[in-house]
C-alpha cells in the first residue's frame, strides 16, 4: 500500500540560539508547527566570498554565502548542504579548517565584499565536528571578519582579521587573538576606529610571523570611501605581541593606501607579493620578507574596483606561480611580470584556496558561488546546485499557474514557476526575464509574456516572452555610469520602483526622484511629481575615492526607493524615498503632501511601502536606517493618509531592522514583515510581533508578496521560498482560537499534475498536488484510530485516510498539534492481478472532478465535518463538464478493467478449487466424466482469461513477444487520456466502447460456464458421492 506522507514540521525557529537569544519560544511552535516554508530555488549560486578544502582529503570543500550561510560538498562539488542550519546563517566573511584537526572550523561572520547591498554579521562561530554542531565565539560587534588563520599544529592559536562596521566608526576592529580555541579574544592591533584589517596571512615555515593589512573603508547612504592614513600592511615576529608598520619600506607607493592584500610564498617564505590600491599602485613583490620592494605589474585588469576584489595568493609549491583575483581569475608564472586569465563559470572573483600539497586542486569563490577545480582551472564544477541567489524584490504574474520574478544579484532577472507538472522545480521551470541583476519587476497584468525589468543607469526594458523580443525603454537614456547623481536629468537608483495600476492595466509607473507615468506601453513617460526627495546636493556627489571611483548608481541618493498605488482607492498614490521622505497624492499626482513620520530618523530609507488593503487612507511602512549605522527596526502604519502616523515595532528584536511589510489581502490585520535576521507576523495590525522563523533559514528577507493565499519570500542569500498555504494563520493566535481540537477548511485544490518529493536534490520542491487538511489535536494517545473520509457530491467515498489503516485506507501520520494532511483526491485504482505485467498502462482511479467535496473527520478527540473545493486545471482551455467526460471516461475504463480482473480472480480461483477436489478424487471409470467436464472447463476458462490478460508474460519486455489482451488495451487508455484535463477524443471512447463490448463477451462466458457447465460439475460430484477427504497413501 502506498504510504501517505504528512507534512509537519516541527518548529524550530532557528532564533532560539545564542545568535538572537533575546527571542524565546512560545505557544505559536506548537500552533503552527505544521506549517512549512518550501524552498522554490533557483539553484543557481550567489555570491561566495569564502572558501577553503582539506589537505589530505579530496573530497571536502566548504564554502560561505554572502547571506546563505555555511556549505559544505562530500562529493568534490557535486552536491552542497548547508551546516549553519540551526546555528546561524546570513552573511559569512571567512570560513577556515584547521590543518592539524579537520574537524575544528572557524568561521567569522559578515562579508567582506563591502558592496550597496552587503550584510554585516555578528562575530565568530566554531565546530569541533566537522560542522554537525557549532558553538558561538563572541565578537558580536565585528560586523564584518574577513580572514580567520589557525596555528598549523594547535587548533587552539587563532588569529582574527576584523573590518569592523563599515558604517560608523567603532572600536572592534583589527586583529584578535585567541589562545583558548576562541572562548576567549585579545585585540592585538588596532589601526582605529575607522580601519579594520582586510588581510592576514600566517608565514608557512615560522607561524609566528604574520602579516596583516588594515584598511580605512566606509559607507554610507551615498557613498563609499576606500582608503586613508591608517591603510597599511603591517608585520609582527613574535606572533602577534608587536607589529612594524611596512609602508615606507623601500619600493612602496607614497601617499594615500586604499586596500591591500599580501601573500606569502610557502616554497619560499622571504617571498611576498601585495596588490595595493594607490594612484601608483599595482602588484608588489619583496624578496627579503618585506625589507623592500618592486613594482612587478601595474594592469588594471589586476586592480580595478580595487575595493571589491583585490585578493592575491602564492602557489604552494612555486614561487614564480602568483594568482590575482579580480573581475577575471589571473594566473603568472613569471612572478608576476605577466599574467594570463584562466577561465572558470563566472566573473568578479573572490576568494581561493590551494591545496597546499597538490596545487591543482582548488576552490574559487566568486559571484556565482563555489567552484572546485582538481586540474589547475582546465574545468570546474558546476555552480548550479547551489540555492544562494540573492534576490532585492519578487512579484508575480496572472498566469496559470503563476510564476515568480526577481532580479538575481550578480546575475539575470529570472521568472520560475511556483509549482510545475513533474516532481520538482528544475532549470528548465526558470528562464530569464526583462531588466537586469539589480531591478524591480512589472508584468503586464493582461498579458503575463510582457515583462517590464530595470537596472542599474536607470535601464528599463520591455520583454516578449511570446515573440522573444526585448526593447528598451528607459525614461532618459543618458548612461550615467561613472558620474555621480548630481550630474543626472532624473536620479534612478539601481533597484527603482516600477508597478502597475491595479485600477488600470495599460497604466505603468517607474519613479527616479520624481513619478514617471507611461500610457503607451513605454513608448513615451510622463513626469506627474516634482522632486520628492530632499534633493541634498552633498550627498548627490561622485561615490568612491580617495583613490577609485565608484559609480554604479548603487550610491545614487535622494531618489524614490518604494512607491505604491491603493488597491482600494484609484489615483491614490505613496511614495517613500531613500533620503527619509513619505509623499502621497489623492489625485493621480496632480499634486502632492509631504507626510513623513515625525519618528522616522533623518535620512532613512523606506525600503517598502504598503497600502492598506482594508483602510482608504490607510497605508504601513518599512524603513531602515542600517547604511547610517543604525540597525533598529522601523515600520510605521497611517489610517488617515498620512497625517498621523503610528510606530509598529514592538516584539521585533532591536538589531533586526526591518526591510518589508506586506498586509494580508484577506484577514484586516495580519501582517507579515521581513527584517534582516528573522520573519515576523503580527495578528494585531503591528501592535506586537511574533518571530515566525519556521523552517525558513536564518538569512535576510529582502522582500514579500502574497498571490493566491500563498506567502512568497526573497531572500538574499537562499533563494526563494513559498510559504504555501496562509489559512492557518488568518485563524488567529492560539489564545483567540477556543476549540482544542479543530479542522479548518482547505483552500481551493486545483486539479493540477505533479507532486511534491521533499529529498528532491539540486531542485526546487515542488508544491503539493493533493488537497491540503490543517487540523489541530490537542493530544493524541498511542492507540487513538484517526480516520478521514473524502466524499462526493453522491456521498460516495472518493478516498479514506487512517494512521491505523486497513486495506482500503491511506496510510497517514499524526501528532499532537497541527498536522497538514494532504488528501489524494484520486478515487481507488483498478484491482491488480498477481505479478501482472502491463506494456505502458495505467490501473489508476480518476482524479476527482471539479466541484464540491466532503471532509468527514473521525477521531476521539474530533468528530467534524468540512467542505473543500476542487476546481479544474486553468492551463487548459476546457470547460468543467469537458474536465467531467475525461472523469467519466476514466472511471468507466476503471470499472471496466475490474469487471475483468474480477472475472480472473473467479477463473482462477475456480480452476484451484476444482483442481485441488480432483486431486483427491481417484480416477475410475465411474469418476472418468468428471475429470473430462472438469478439463473441458479448464479449457474454456483459460481460454477467457487468455483473452482478457495475456498470461505468457512474466517479464518486462515479454509483451514484445507475446501480444497484449484487453486489460492492458484498456489500461492503456488510462495512460493516454489521464493526465492534463482534456475530454477524451471521439476515437477513444469509440475504442472504449469496443473494447469493453470485448471484455463483456469474456464475461458472459464465463458467466454462461458458472451457469451450465460448472454448476453441472458440482450436481455430478454430488451424485456420484465421490470422497474428497482420504488417507494419504504411504
Amino acid at each position: 500500500m502506498k504510504k501517505f506522507t504528512i507534512l509537519f514540521f516541527y518548529l524550530t525557529c532557528p532564533l532560539i540560539y545564542s545568535q538572537q537569544n533575546e527571542i524565546k519560544k512560545s505557544s505559536i511552535e506548537t500552533y503552527f508547527k505544521a506549517l512549512e516554508w518550501r524552498l522554490i530555488g533557483p539553484f543557481r549560486g550567489g555570491r561566495s566570498c569564502a572558501t577553503t578544502g582539506i589537505i589530505g582529503n579530496s573530497n571536502v570543500y566548504y564554502f560561505g554565502s554572502t547571506g546563505g550561510g555555511v556549505w559544505k560538498t562530500n562529493d568534490k562539488g557535486a552536491n552542497w548542504l548547508n551546516i549553519s542550519d540551526g546555528y546561524f546563517g546570513g552573511s559569512i566573511g571567512v570560513v577556515s579548517v584547521a590543518n592539524s584537526d579537520p574537524n575544528i572550523i572557524y568561521v567569522g561572520t559578515g562579508e567582506e565584499t563591502l558592496r550597496g547591498n552587503v550584510s554585516p554579521g555578528d562575530g565568530v562561530w566554531k565546530s569541533e565536528d566537522a560542522g554537525k554542531t557549532w558553538q558561538y565565539k563572541g565578537l558580536k560587534n565585528t560586523r564584518h571578519i574577513s580572514r580567520i588563520r589557525i596555528h598549523p599544529k594547535n587548533p587552539d592559536v587563532v588569529y582574527l582579521a576584523a573590518i569592523g562596521d563599515l558604517f560608523k566608526p567603532n572600536t572592534e576592529r583589527g586583529i584578535y587573538k585567541s589562545i583558548d580555541g576562541g572562548s576567549n579574544w585579545k585585540r592585538i592591533l588596532y589601526p582605529s576606529d575607522s580601519a579594520g584589517c582586510i588581510d592576514l596571512v600566517m608565514d608557512p615555515v615560522n607561524p609566528k610571523i604574520l602579516y596583516a593589512t588594515s584598511w580605512n573603508i566606509q559607507r554610507t547612504p551615498y557613498s563609499l570611501s576606500s582608503g586613508g592614513r591608517h591603510s597599511t600592511i603591517w608585520k609582527s615576529m613574535d606572533g602577534g605581541d608587536s607589529w612594524v608598520d611596512l609602508r615606507k619600506n623601500k619600493g612602496l607607493p607614497k601617499g594615500i593606501w586604499g586596500i591591500s592584500c599580501i601573500a606569502v610564498c610557502p616554497s619560499k617564505s622571504d617571498r611576498l607579493y601585495a596588490m595595493i590600491e594607490n594612484e601608483s599602485g599595482g602588484l608588489f613583490r619583496s624578496d627579503d620578507s618585506g625589507l623592500s620592494w618592486k613594482k612587478m605589474n601595474e594592469s588594471r585588469d589586476l586592480r580595478q574596483r580595487a575595493w571589491y576584489f583585490s585578493r592575491i595568493y602564492a602557489d604552494p609549491k612555486n614561487e614564480d606561480v602568483v594568482y590575482v583575483l579580480n573581475v577575471s581569475f589571473h594566473k603568472s608564472s613569471d612572478g608576476g611580470a605577466n599574467f594570463k586569465t584562466i577561465s572558470n563559470h563566472h566573473a568578479d572573483n573572490h576568494d581561493l584556496w590551494i591545496d597546499p600539497d597538490n596545487s591543482s586542486r582548488m576552490i574559487i569563490g566568486n559571484d556565482g558561488g563555489a567552484q572546485i577545480s582538481e586540474n589547475g582551472g582546465s574545468t570546474w564544477s558546476s555552480l548550479n546546485n547551489q540555492p544562494t541567489a540573492q534576490f532585492y524584490r519578487v512579484t508575480t504574474d496572472n498566469a496559470f499557474p503563476f510564476r515568480i520574478y526577481a532580479a538575481q544579484q550578480d546575475n539575470s532577472t529570472i521568472r520560475i514557476r511556483h509549482r510545475t507538472q513533474g516532481n520538482q522545480i528544475s532549470s528548465r521551470d526558470w528562464e530569464s526575464t526583462a531588466g537586469g541583476e539589480s531591478g524591480h519587476m512589472a508584468v503586464d497584468p493582461n498579458d503575463p509574456d510582457i515583462v517590464y525589468g530595470g537596472s542599474y543607469g536607470g535601464l528599463l526594458t520591455r520583454y516578449d516572452h511570446r515573440r522573444d523580443l526585448e526593447r528598451n525603454i528607459n525614461v532618459w537614456p543618458d548612461n550615467p555610469i561613472g558620474y555621480g547623481a548630481i550630474d543626472q536629468k532624473y536620479r534612478f537608483q539601481w533597484n527603482f520602483p516600477i508597478f502597475f495600476s491595479p485600477h488600470d492595466p495599460k497604466k505603468l509607473y517607474c519613479a527616479s526622484n520624481h513619478l514617471h507615468v507611461s500610457h503607451n506601453e513605454g513608448q513615451s513617460w510622463e513626469v506627474i511629481s516634482p522632486d520628492l526627495t530632499k534633493n541634498d546636493s552633498s550627498k548627490m556627489m561622485a561615490s568612491g575615492g580617495p583613490i577609485t571611483k565608484d559609480n554604479t548608481s548603487v550610491e545614487y541618493y535622494c531618489t524614490i526607493f518604494a512607491a505604491a498605488e491603493s488597491p482600494r482607492v484609484k489615483d491614490l498614490l505613496w511614495v517613500g524615498s531613500d533620503d527619509g521622505l513619505v509623499h502621497v497624492s489623492k489625485n493621480g499626482g496632480k499634486t502632492w503632501n509631504q507626510v513623513t513620520p515625525p519618528s522616522l530618523p533623518n535620512w532613512a530609507m523606506i525600503n517598502s511601502i504598503e497600502p492598506d488593503p482594508f483602510i482608504d487612507g490607510g497605508c504601513y511602512l518599512a524603513a531602515t536606517g542600517y547604511k547610517s549605522g543604525d540597525y533598529k527596526p522601523y515600520l510605521f502604519k497611517t489610517e488617515d493618509y498620512g497625517k498621523t502616523w503610528t510606530k509598529i515595532t514592538n516584539g521585533i528584536s532591536e538589531e533586526h531592522f526591518t526591510r518589508v511589510l506586506r498586509a494580508d489581502p484577506k484577514k484586516k490585520g495580519l501582517l507579515y514583515c521581513g527584517t534582516e535576521r528573522a520573519m515576523y507576523v503580527s495578528w494585531s495590525d503591528g501592535k506586537n510581533w511574533i518571530p515566525f522563523q519556521l523552517n525558513l533559514p536564518l538569512v535576510p528577507i529582502t522582500d514579500l508578496c502574497i498571490k493566491d493565499d500563498i506567502l512568497i519570500a526573497a531572500t538574499q542569500g537562499r533563494s526563494i521560498w513559498t510559504l504555501d498555504d496562509l489559512t492557518p494563520l488568518r485563524q488567529g493566535l492560539p489564545e483567540v482560537q477556543a476549540k482544542k481540537n479543530f479542522i479548518l477548511p482547505p483552500k481551493p485544490t486545483y486539479r493540477i499534475d505533479g507532486s511534491m518529493n521533499k529529498k528532491v536534490t539540486n531542485a526546487g520542491i515542488n508544491h503539493p498536488t493533493e488537497i491540503m487538511l490543517y487540523c489541530f489535536l490537542d493530544s493524541i494517545m498511542e492507540n487513538d484510530t484517526i480516520q478521514i473520509f473524502l466524499l462526493d457530491q453522491n456521498r460516495d467515498t472518493v478516498n479514506r485516510f487512517s494512521n491505523y489503516p486497513d486495506e482500503k485506507s491511506t496510510s497517514i501520520e499524526l501528532t499532537s498539534g497541527s498536522n497538514l494532511v494532504l488528501l489524494n483526491y484520486r478515487y481507488p485504482a483498478a484491482k491488480s492481478l498477481d505479478n501482472m505485467i502491463l506494456w505502458w498502462s495505467s490501473l489508476s482511479g480518476p482524479k476527482a472532478a471539479p466541484g464540491q467535496y466532503k471532509i468527514i473527520f473521525k477521531s476521539r478527540q474530533l468528530f467534524d465535518s468540512t467542505v473543500c473545493e476542487i476546481k479544474r486545471d486553468l492551463s487548459y482551455p476546457v470547460t468543467d463538464a469537458d474536465v467531467k467526460k475525461q472523469f467519466d471516461f476514466i472511471k468507466n475504463v476503471r470499472d471496466k478493467i475490474n469487471d475483468a480482473h474480477k472475472a480472473i480472480y473467479q477463473i482462477r480461483d475456480v480452476r484451484s478449487q476444482m483442481n485441488d477436489v480432483l486431486s483427491r478424487v481417484e480416477k475410475t471409470t465411474a469418476t472418468d466424466t468428471l475429470f473430462k467436464l472438469k478439463d473441458s472447463i479448464n479449457i474454456q476458462l483459460t481460454k477467457i482469461e487468455n483473452e482478457l490478460y495475456q498470461t505468457k508474460n512474466k517479464s518486462g519486455q515479454d509483451p514484445i513477444n507475446f501480444p497484449i489482451k484487453l486489460t492492458n488495451k484498456l489500461a492503456h487508455l488510462i495512460a493516454l487520456y489521464d493526465s492534463g484535463s482534456y475530454p477524451p477524443t471521439d476515437q477513444a471512447e469509440a475504442y472504449r466502447i469496443e473494447a469493453s463490448a470485448l471484455v463483456d463477451v469474456q464475461i458472459n462466458k464465463f458467466e454462461t460456464i458458472k451457469s451450465n457447465e460448472l454448476m453441472l460439475l458440482n450436481q455430478l460430484i454430488r451424485e456420484k458421492a465421490v470422497n474428497v477427504i482420504m488417507p494419504k497413501k504411504e
